[in-house]
């Protein structure tokens, strides 16, 4: 392995990730959010540096899947569930993060940028890019995180001021969401060739021809992305149930209504500025 997939150091992600841990450990201060931010950021660390890292970048895309499922649906929703309400609405409170927030939440918008985003990061020239250069990898990586906290942010229902689902309607999104995320799995089980030039020494390293690692990666992304989301949706909507609360009702939060009045108050202004003689 060490002549076909040379030891790295992955200096960058890792003092990324650490300042990312120091940072969250300063600012939260509850054991629950450390421990999830703890589990994530580890996680995080695993499946980005040598060797799950580099296996991912340029050689299989069957780890490559595994590493974007990971990062998708267990280091982004821990993430978010780790960053307490009042962080996210201080980072949220200027004007257009504010706008963009609400966009992003809104289960429909997500959907469809889960499902062209997501896709894109998979396209040829997008993993051949992350394949040749390192920029390209790490550009790639944060995209597919930034994909994971959209696919989520309507299903956590953390977002303050946000469109929030009912306990139903979030594990409908949820179960529904996981058909998306997995867009380009049949293309993989059913192509006769493989599609990806720059990803090579699969055979050597791991006994695996090109064509059967991509199929393989498309049932992997099939298995890997319904067992986890819908456990999670069926634990959203029974939970719901066994603690007594209207499936069919949507929750109201204080930073929601704290969200609501800011905005009114900021129309308001608009409206007298917009009416004020000159």
């Amino acid at each position: 392995m060490s002549s076909l997939l040379p030891f790295r150091w992955h200096i960058a992600e890792i003092v990324v990730i650490i300042a990312v841990g120091f940072v969250h450990h300063n600012f939260v201060t509850t054991a629950r959010e450390r421990r999830f931010a703890h589990y994530a950021l580890l996680a995080l660390l695993v499946v980005t540096v040598w060797p799950i890292g580099d296996l991912a970048a340029s050689v299989s895309l069957t780890v490559a899947t595994v590493q974007r499922l990971v990062i998708m649906l267990f280091v982004a929703p821990l993430l978010l569930l780790a960053t307490p309400t009042p962080i996210l609405a201080t980072l949220t409170r200027p004007r257009p993060l504010d706008r963009l927030s609400q966009v992003f939440a809104h289960p429909g918008f997500a959907v469809v940028f889960v499902t062209f985003v997501g896709t894109a990061t998979l396209t040829v020239p997008v993993v051949d890019w992350g394949a040749t250069s390192s920029v390209g990898r790490d550009v790639v990586l944060l995209a597919v995180l930034f994909v994971g906290f959209v696919l989520w942010l309507p299903g956590l229902g953390v977002m303050p001021g946000a469109k929030r689902l009912s306990p139903a309607a979030r594990a409908g999104y949820i179960f529904a969401s996981a058909l998306v995320v997995t867009s380009l799995s049949f293309v993989w089980i059913f192509s006769l060739h493989s599609l990806y030039p720059d990803l090579h020494h699969q055979y050597a390293l791991l006994h695996m021809t090109p064509v059967f690692d991509q199929q393989l990666a498309g049932f992997v992304a099939k298995l890997g992305c319904y067992g986890p989301m819908w456990c999670v949706a069926f634990t959203i909507f029974f939970h719901a149930e066994e603690c007594g609360e209207p499936i069919e009702e949507t929750p109201l939060h204080w930073a929601d209504v704290e969200r609501q009045l800011l905005r009114i108050d900021r129309q308001r202004d608009r409206a007298i500025r917009r009416h004020r003689p000159q």
